[in-house]
């Protein structure tokens, strides 16, 4: 874990935000109060699918399907 101050931070930023890359922790302090903490982010890995009927079940339809909406739309135009 690096602790820094603001002034240090501000003049080398490139290279903190390198240490958090690497997985480090920065804590940023204010006359040696702790007033900030970068970490690192954990990524998401995406989750192979195995078929697409495992991705069309993943996706929720909303309100009417499209072809109801079409024919509403016609009907309405009479």
């Amino acid at each position: 874990m690096i602790r820094t101050g603001i002034k240090e931070m501000r003049k080398n930023l490139s290279k903190y935000l390198e240490s958090v890359q690497n997985g480090e922790e920065v804590i940023i302090t204010k006359r040696d109060e702790p007033i900030a903490k970068i970490v690192p982010m954990v990524a998401k890995k995406a989750k192979p699918l195995s078929s697409r009927e495992e991705l069309r079940n993943l996706i929720k339809s909303k309100g009417k399907p499209l072809s109801q909406v079409v024919t509403a739309d016609r009907e309405e135009r009479l």
